[in-house]
């Protein structure tokens, strides 16, 4: 679903992408070639165009200490969920995701992906804003490759979830799971353009915890996101 319009004289979209960062991939390519790909000729276009992206978005927070209902911001993301390396190739890793591979390796642990964190450059207004901060971790899944099980394992046991909880990089943690953060802050890195992810934390996955207002909260985040877009 797509709506396109103003809001106090800003020019807004607004796209339900759906869950996951298969969407992203679909989404982000079609909407980046709209604006810079002459569709006509097949060709990308001389002027490439710079466009900001903003996810709202709900999500469980991976921390015992982060309050229920409280907003978040993603200043990096933790790519457990395939896509990047199909478009990111070579570069040198991100500094916090050297760290946290060698804090797994110190507990004999690994991820069954490989360690990406992608940082974006967020738009002015968020970069400034007082909102908490931290690394949101995106799954490929809703069931195993966030931890959950049903009557199947899953490869991040209650031990390995518990040692990424006790990872710090100056002064970043892993704060929360999700499951499109990182295909948004790597494809918008990627392709020229913004970005900038905002989450509800609608449940503590550390303490098994849910909200009890989870509309009431939505709605302010969603407040909140349009508040940070017009301060442009």
């Amino acid at each position: 679903m797509t709506h396109t319009g103003e809001l106090d004289g800003k020019r807004l979209t607004v796209i339900s992408t759906g869950i996951g960062t298969d969407n992203i991939d679909i989404v982000f390519n079609e909407l980046d070639a709209l604006f810079n790909i002459d569709l006509e000729r097949r060709e990308v276009k001389p002027k490439l165009t710079s466009l900001d992206f903003i996810r709202l978005g709900t999500s469980g927070a991976f921390q015992p200490d982060l309050q229920l209902d409280s907003l978040l911001l993603s200043e990096a993301a933790l790519a457990n969920d395939g896509l990047l390396p199909f478009y990111l190739s070579g570069g040198t890793p991100d500094e916090a995701a050297i760290s946290l591979f060698e804090h797994l390796e110190d507990g004999k642990m690994q991820l069954p992906v490989p360690v990406l964190i992608v940082r974006p450059e967020l738009p002015p207004a968020f970069a400034a804003s007082d909102l908490a901060r931290g690394v949101t971790m995106t799954a490929s899944g809703f069931y195993a490759p966030q931890g959950r099980s049903l009557r199947l394992p899953s490869g991040l046991s209650a031990e390995l979830l518990n040692h990424m909880r006790s990872w710090r990089h100056n002064d970043l943690r892993i704060t929360n799971i999700e499951m499109e953060t990182s295909g948004i802050y790597g494809l918008a890195t990627a392709l020229g353009h913004r970005s900038a992810s905002i989450s509800a934390l609608l449940a503590n996955r550390a303490k098994g915890t849910f909200s009890s207002q989870p509309a009431k909260t939505v709605e302010r985040l969603i407040d909140k996101g349009l508040a940070l877009i017009l301060q442009g």
